[in-house]
């Protein structure tokens, strides 16, 4: 019998394959959200000292509300809906959401602290064809701030490592409000021994703006940083943002919340994002084209220090489109002054295929065929037209 972790990334292939197109066709046009958060529920099972995005009263969001809500989304091209709250586990009819999402061949994925997960559930959650889930533990042993803890947990991250056949994404944390930084250290060390992706996350205030780590924060994000295998997107994201963020300074970015990015709350308003809410509060259903392509372009003040990293992922797709040459620099900048990027072979491989020559010169002829034949298995026919 094959081993369990090689199964699943056999399994992830397809999946694979459905994420290079949807980065492609978000290459190929920024008239549409890439990524979507959706609250089918705001009760949550849990009192985070630190987080505002739960209540202990909520009912559930009507499923025939939901179902609706995701058609808009669809309608409006997002390419990956993420299910968040609260708990979105509590929701009863969950399931049947992300069957929804996957019938309009969406990408469907889902933030939860974990805690209800069994066997069986997981199972459920692989038959209706989930792709992605995260969980973030805060620290090892359970305290006043945070109960999600990996002594809790473990249990079912050994159960998501034996039966889950889609992606899981362990995120520890570093910042205020975590009173032992080492933890995180201890959580992404067993997140790779089980086979899992891990980041780590910089601890933000009730606006999502940052908080500055002290030293012993700063040692441990290092050793993390060291051990962990960050994939593309991750290696990218730490060198572009989460670096300054650590270190206290800045970032200089378009932030594309209210386009690229949606919030979708209980309510079903628009809002830029989790710790945003409020702006814009335009109704989904009534959300527009006319709104994405005002708010791709609108600077949102809070954006230089903002840690929310999810919408910062989905801005650098727009770099890249945008700027190319200049995004690969700062996603893997060179050791030294003068020295050449520090790319990835395959980053180098779509680099020849895609990029004309950084010399001027015109691309070779069998450059433009192979690129031709990748973009014609992705369904797209330029990633540079339909700006």
């Amino acid at each position: 019998m094959l081993p369990t972790a090689l199964v699943r990334k056999m399994r992830s292939l397809p999946r694979r394959f459905r994420q290079a197109k949807m980065i492609a066709r978000a290459l190929k046009s920024h008239r549409h959200p890439i990524y979507a958060q959706i609250i089918p529920i705001r009760r949550c099972n849990l009192s985070c000292a630190y987080c505002n995005e739960y209540d202990k009263v909520s009912t559930p969001v009507p499923t025939a509300d939901m179902l609706h809500r995701i058609d808009r989304l669809a309608e409006l091209g997002t390419e990956i809906i993420t299910f968040s709250g609260g708990e979105p586990l509590l929701h009863p009819d969950l399931d049947e959401l992300i069957r929804r999402i996957r019938s309009h061949k969406r990408i469907a994925t889902l933030i939860t602290n974990g805690y209800l997960l069994t066997p069986e559930r997981i199972r459920s959650l692989n038959r209706v064809g989930l792709e992605h889930l995260q969980i973030s533990i805060d620290n090892v042993q359970p305290d006043e701030i945070s109960k999600k803890s990996l002594k809790v947990l473990d249990k079912k991250l050994e159960w998501l490592a034996q039966y889950a056949e889609f992606d899981v994404s362990i995120n520890s944390v570093i910042g205020a409000g975590v009173s032992r930084p080492g933890d995180a250290l201890t959580i992404t060390r067993r997140a790779l021994e089980l086979g899992f992706d891990t980041s780590v996350g910089v601890i933000h205030d009730h606006t999502g703006q940052l908080r500055a780590l002290p030293e012993t924060d700063k040692a441990v994000y290092d050793e993390i940083q060291r051990e962990r295998k960050p994939g593309f997107w991750a290696f990218a994201y730490d060198n572009l943002f989460q670096r300054n963020l650590v270190s206290g300074r800045a970032n200089v970015w378009q932030c594309r919340a209210g386009s690229r990015f949606l919030y979708i709350c209980e309510d079903g308003l628009v809002h830029y994002c989790s710790q945003q809410r409020g702006y814009p509060a335009i109704p989904l259903e009534k959300y527009s084209a006319a709104d994405l392509e005002r708010e791709y372009s609108t600077v949102k003040p809070c954006a230089p220090y903002c840690t929310v990293s999810c919408v910062h992922r989905v801005a650098m797709i727009d770099l890249l489109r945008e700027k190319p040459r200049e995004a690969l620099v700062k996603f893997f900048p060179p050791q030294a002054a003068g020295a050449a990027a520090q790319m990835p072979f395959g980053v180098k491989a779509l680099s020849f295929l895609f990029l004309p020559p950084a010399d001027g010169r015109p691309q070779s002829g069998a450059a433009r065929l192979m690129a031709g034949a990748v973009k014609r298995a992705l369904g797209v026919n330029s990633a540079r037209q339909a700006r």
